[in-house]
């Protein structure tokens, strides 16, 4: 086989399986600070036992939180491996800014989550409320900075700005212009929501899940309204944010837009394909299943609009098919999310008689499928952002295929499935361990003693320690 192919693959498996871990810690920190500040604030309101179901929630998920952070720090780890040792080229070309773009996020992302991460795990009892909730508001905001470095430099990749070219090697004329580049805002703020829903359906699938093997305490009620309410908020945000990423995509890579829709040429009043079969040797889309000018209406909210066809783009268009499909399987289950969010928010909030210990059984087990349901969409995603940019590794500027290491295929091949097999394995670990603490949950332990009161602020800090 091609080693292009191979470590394009093999790429892929690495941050297939990387990504599916910040997209749930990212939000989910943030819940956690939510479920801290409201139980201080019934404790403080003199409300003990929705205090305690507060606590009840902070504690059980902090351990999904903990799990999910280590699996993700160590398969990044491994992917950033792989700039070196298959993708050397890139580095050489790009090394002026991708280095320090990812340099910062391990300045002012990573340290910052590791540094504050012992005290939100295990501080309770051991510091105040006040520096736990603190350290839980770092971490949070740790993993929303790693998310934004991260995805500044994907999005400089999909649309490079602020750059000159110096024999060959890029290099950063305007930082400001590198990181804010145009697709930016709209990557940044899609992952954001993307990573809400993600954590919100895992919170309520699990919650569901529990109340369904009898495993249910208060916080798991608590929890589950949470997630609820947190799922349907997101999901119309999404959706217009990917409303805007669309406009954004359609100006700076049209092929991309013409392989999502199956539009083979450039056409006035494109009618938008809802599913069919794309197929390249014959250049159209079998069995195609379409609504008149709908594509010129949704991609460039003008049903008369000419949309660039595939044919515009001779040698230069990615892989029609997975992006293609890609795409409809992400919209998919947005449209399910969408429908699932909003009719279990109805039950929960607004039924009369409703609430989260009145939720039909079919609709527990429902959102029992639906836990991982986030995973699937911010793959397929992720695969339509990242095939949909090939032949280019940097948007029009770059092509793959030069930058690759020229490894022996049966070299690459064989790493690729001791990867996946690992992979393989730890996913279904990190499953069953999510599923035996649904299934077996603990109770906060006792709080430690608080630090013994003190004048001074240096020995004050010394407690706190």
């Amino acid at each position: 086989m091609d080693p292009l192919i191979l470590s394009r693959i093999q790429f892929a498996a690495n941050m297939s399986f990387h990504i599916l871990f910040p997209t749930i810690t990212i939000a989910l920190c943030w819940l956690l600070l939510y479920f801290r500040l409201r139980h201080a604030a019934a404790r403080n309101g003199g409300r003990p036992a929705d205090a305690d179901a507060w606590e009840q929630a902070y504690y059980f998920w902090t351990k999904v939180f903990a799990l999910t952070f280590a699996l993700g720090v160590v398969s990044g780890i491994t992917m950033s491996f792989q700039f070196g040792t298959n993708w050397p080229g890139f580095m050489e070309k790009t090394g002026n800014i991708a280095g320090p773009l990812l340099g910062y996020e391990v300045l002012t992302a990573f340290f910052l989550e590791a540094t504050f991460l012992g005290i939100m795990l295990f501080g309770r009892g051991r510091v105040s409320e006040r520096t736990h909730l603190a350290a839980t508001f770092l971490v949070a905001f740790g993993t929303t900075m790693s998310a934004f470095w991260i995805l500044s430099l994907n999005s400089w990749m999909q649309t490079p700005a602020g750059y000159e070219i110096i024999a060959g090697e890029f290099h950063a004329k305007d930082w400001l212009a590198v990181v804010f580049n145009p697709s930016f805002p709209y990557r940044l703020g899609h992952k954001l929501l993307a990573s809400a829903l993600t954590a919100s359906f895992l919170m309520a699938g699990v919650s569901a899940w529990q109340i369904l093997r009898k495993t249910d305490t208060a916080g798991t009620h608590k929890a589950l309204r949470t997630a609820v309410a947190a799922a349907a908020i997101a999901i119309p945000l999404q959706i217009f944010m990917g409303d805007l990423h669309g406009l954004n995509t359609l100006h700076h890579q049209p092929a991309k837009i013409a392989a999502i829709e199956g539009i083979w040429h450039t056409e006035k009043s494109a009618p938008l394909t809802l599913f069919g079969w794309p197929s390249e040797a014959e250049g159209r889309t079998l069995y195609a299943l379409q609504i008149p000018k709908a594509a010129s209406l949704i991609l460039a909210h003008d049903a008369e609009a000419e949309l660039k066809g595939l044919n515009e783009f001779p040698g230069a268009h990615p892989p029609v098919a997975p992006v293609f499909w890609g795409f409809r399987v992400m919209v998919g289950m947005g449209m399910l999310m969408l429908a699932v969010s909003w009719f279990t928010a109805w039950q929960v909030f607004w039924r009369k008689g409703g609430g989260t210990r009145a939720l039909p059984r079919p609709l527990l087990y429902g959102l029992s499928a639906m836990a991982f349901s986030g995973w699937i969409a911010t793959l397929a995603g992720w695969y339509v952002t990242e095939i949909g940019r090939q032949p280019w590794i940097v948007y029009g500027l770059v092509k793959t295929a030069d930058v690759v290491a020229q490894h022996p295929p049966a070299m690459v091949l064989g790493t690729l499935i001791a990867y996946l097999a690992l992979y393989a394995l730890l996913l279904v670990s990190y499953i069953g361990v999510v599923t035996y603490l649904a299934e077996h949950p603990a109770k906060p332990a006792p709080e430690a003693p608080q630090p013994i009161a003190t004048t001074s602020p240096t020995a004050a800090a010394g407690d706190a320690a």
